[in-house]
């Protein structure tokens, strides 16, 4: 089993910033991608940003020149900075953790923008 602890969502304005964490623990043997994906009211869970073992990311076409995913040396953790953020990026952003065969999500954190 993986466990997601993520952290960082909350209330802000728009053109503000916010930094979203997730730790990975538990039986963590071959980590693969690292992503964050987000869910608005009454939409689908979509892709906000995604980073393999080798650093190579993907983005959203939403959220390209205004958010950054990265992850630390040990692999374990995945960070999502948003910068400019607008009332739309409002949702609750969930952490995906894919090793071989498996796919896990975290429980997932709100981020509010307001206007």
């Amino acid at each position: 089993q993986v466990q997601l602890l993520e952290s960082g969502g909350g209330l802000v304005q728009a053109g503000e910033s916010l930094r979203l964490s997730c730790a990975a623990s538990g039986s963590i043997f071959s980590i693969l991608d690292m992503g964050w994906y987000r869910q608005a009211p009454g939409k689908q869970r979509e892709l906000v940003a995604v980073i393999n073992f080798g650093g190579s990311t993907n983005y959203g076409d939403s959220v390209k020149g205004r958010f950054t995913i990265s992850r630390d040396s040990s692999q374990h953790s995945v960070y999502l900075q948003m910068n400019s953020l607008k009332p739309e990026d409002t949702a609750v952003y969930y952490c995906n953790v894919v090793i071989p065969g498996r796919s896990y999500w975290g429980q997932g954190t709100q981020v509010t923008v307001s206007s």
